[in-house]
């Protein structure tokens, strides 16, 4: 199956753990190893074929829409969410009319990787299955990454398809790292408020459309200041 060539990146948190980092930038310029979060990604993102790339702001949008200014690698246009926040389904809700109605990757800015075997986002590619998935998430299994903590996340059949979990006397082998294949059209409804992306998922997963990869690499999660101390250790 063909791999989506356009991506929804999530950059527009305030980013409070990584405070006092982002009391003067956002979060998705952080530096790890060198370079700004949102460039590991996008990086990431323009190796697995991504042309191009809708970017939410808000914290500091002004500092953000600069930097990606300078990136042709791949294409970057705004969704501005200056006016308030609007969490993962919400803001891929908002960029709608950017997006298309082609399958999509979404991205997070604060999950990065160390490559050991196949490439997470080729894995992603591989695997993605228009005709029996809706949503395709990528997982790390429990013990291979840093943030991985508490017990809610996926349990995850022969077949690859997914139930969501949060119970906490029988803790999830797997848990999401922030990059998903979607159809854009599973977020459209009749709202410009914010809302998460978790009961959509629940509803795919009740429907068996959705699907996870687990990655071989090994996924480190930049949320707060000891992660971003430790993921520099690791990739230095």
């Amino acid at each position: 199956m063909s791999a989506p060539v356009t991506a929804m990146v999530l950059a527009a948190g305030v980013g409070s753990r990584m405070r006092p980092l982002t009391d003067t930038q956002p979060k998705a310029l952080v530096q790890v190893a060198g370079k700004p979060l949102i460039d590991h990604v996008l990086d990431r993102l323009a190796d697995a074929g991504v042309e191009r790339a809708v970017v939410n702001v808000h914290h500091f949008a002004e500092q953000l829409e600069a930097h990606l200014a300078a990136r042709s690698r791949p294409s970057v246009q705004i969704s501005d969410e200056r006016a308030g926040l609007l969490d993962s389904g919400g803001g891929i809700h908002r960029a709608r009319a950017l997006l298309g109605d082609d399958p999509i990757w979404v991205a997070n800015i604060d999950s990065l990787w160390i490559d050991e075997g196949l490439p997470p986002l080729e894995a992603m590619k591989a695997a993605w299955d228009p005709e029996v998935m809706d949503c395709l998430l990528l997982l790390v299994q429990r013990g291979r990454g840093i943030g991985f903590e508490g017990p809610e996340g996926f349990w995850r059949d022969a077949d690859g398809r997914l139930v969501h979990s949060r119970d906490p006397l029988k803790p999830t082998p797997f848990a999401n790292v922030g990059f998903q294949i979607l159809k854009p059209q599973i977020l459209e409804m009749e709202t410009d408020a914010a809302f998460s992306i978790l009961p959509t998922w629940r509803r795919l997963s009740a429907q068996g459309r959705l699907f996870g990869v687990p990655m071989e690499a090994f996924w480190m999660h930049v949320g707060d200041l000891a992660a971003q101390e430790a993921a520099e250790a690791r990739l230095r």
